[in-house]
């Protein structure tokens, strides 16, 4: 039974002719039923793959995935900084795309978050899981989704610099800049209510014309051209659904969040700060209940042209991102990729632990997220055994503290059609997948 004193997250404090957004507090959310809390996902991508030493050699402890069994694993230094947390984390080993199995070596990160078959001419992408999922939620939080990356934009087919595609396939742009991603979360639009309205309101107008021309102009293109035309109106009609959706929430004012300590101005020339402020943002993000669909992408597979591939080099852990992944296997090889793959597992326990430690009903807010973490190649130019990790979940009935290690036929998509079964959506498969993946629930 909800309190006396439980408050919703959008409360806001009225007066006459004003309006003020409360701050999150405990109450918003602490003692609400479990069925009223929000479930959250959020997936995370790396390019090129990880350290995968084989099990006899020197440099193992430099491996990605742990050693041992079941529950009795044990984390190797790449993985250290996961330590604290490892009740609620889970490994998954022998898992891949089929369809990524058949198609180049750099070109899967596009189909990371779909289990679609780019190859060939034939480089039509299908929906992502985090869309599936934002469109379950749409309307209830001021975003339906979030797509960051390190690149932003799209990049190009094979190349993506996003993990979002939408339900007709089309790339979904990412954020990269800390400061814009804070200014459309929490930042005040300096144009007055009217005129935002105003503005909103014209160019629904402008899109309800579009539309409306639109049914004439289809009708006279050939077949492939009209396959063409409608991908590029629902492209139009999601302009129009975020529209609608900006107008809903015009009048509600953005959460009020303390920036201090938040390095809004770094770039790609300071990794460290810019990978922990964009983690920092999402979760605030989810805190605050502005969004709970989110995707990160930490590079893209565009060799020396990607603008996270010099991070290694800036950190000096060695040289580019992908030298290092070529180099894995040769002298010192392992230990440098294996650094890497360690710098990236500590922002990643940096953020999990900010989940982790903040109350949200009978556990926190990590309990009611599930963390997808991983990359679409075991090493550089092998797409199968993706290197893999589920975090989080507790409350939605996922089971952390486990390696799993699964069939090599086991479509990875199985973990994505239990996803979204145990966040309510109704989709009965995903993608290829055949069955849902118990091992990983309670």
């Amino acid at each position: 039974m909800t309190k006396s004193w439980h408050l919703d997250r959008r409360t806001l404090l009225r007066g006459t002719g004003a309006s003020l957004a409360l701050p999150f507090l405990e109450c918003m959310g602490a003692s609400a039923p479990a069925s009223e809390l929000p479930k959250r996902f959020c997936a995370m991508y790396f390019p090129y793959g990880a350290s995968t030493p084989p099990e006899d050699h020197e440099h193992r402890k430099w491996g990605f995935l742990p050693t041992g069994e079941g529950r009795d694993f044990q984390l190797t230094e790449t993985l250290k900084p996961l330590q604290p947390l490892r009740d609620h984390v889970s490994f998954l080993q022998g898992l891949s795309h089929p369809n990524g199995r058949v198609m180049g070596g750099h070109d899967t990160a596009d189909i990371f978050l779909t289990g679609a078959k780019l190859k060939g001419g034939d480089l039509k992408n299908s929906i992502s899981l985090d869309q599936m999922l934002a469109q379950q939620v749409d309307g209830e939080t001021r975003f339906s989704s979030l797509a960051l990356s390190t690149d932003g934009g799209v990049g190009e087919p094979t190349r993506s610099s996003t993990l979002s595609f939408s339900r007709t396939g089309q790339p979904i742009p990412a954020l990269n800049s800390p400061r814009v991603l804070f200014d459309q979360l929490f930042g005040a639009n300096s144009a007055s209510l009217a005129d935002q309205r105003r503005e909103l309101v014209n160019s629904g107008s402008m899109l309800d014309l579009v539309l409306d021309h639109a049914k004439t102009v289809r009708g006279s293109l050939g077949s492939l051209d009209q396959q063409k035309f409608d991908e590029y109106l629902d492209s139009v009609r999601q302009i129009e659904q975020r529209v609608e959706r900006s107008q809903e929430w015009l009048t509600v004012p953005k959460p009020k969040v303390d920036a201090t300590g938040l390095h809004l101005e770094a770039d790609d020339n300071t990794p460290a700060e810019l990978i922990r402020t964009m983690y920092d943002l999402l979760f605030l993000a989810f805190q605050t209940d502005s969004t709970r669909v989110a995707t990160y992408q930490l590079g893209n597979m565009n060799g020396a042209t990607s603008i996270a591939g010099k991070f290694p080099q800036l950190l000096s852990i060695g040289k580019t991102m992908h030298a290092i992944a070529h180099g894995a296997g040769k002298p010192g090889g392992f230990e440098a990729q294996g650094k890497w793959d360690r710098f990236l597992a500590s922002q990643l326990a940096y953020f999990l632990d900010r989940l982790a430690s903040t109350p949200e009903g009978s556990g926190s807010l990590l309990d009611r997220t599930v963390v997808f973490y991983g990359s679409s190649n075991s090493r550089t130019h092998n797409n199968n055994n993706y290197p893999l990790l589920l975090a989080g979940g507790k409350e939605l009935g996922f089971n952390g503290g486990a390696l799993h290690k699964f069939d090599a036929k086991t479509p990875l998509s199985n973990l994505f059609a239990t996803i979204l079964h145990q966040m309510g959506n109704p989709a009965e498969s995903f993608s290829d997948s055949k069955g849902e993946m118990t091992e990983v629930l309670a």
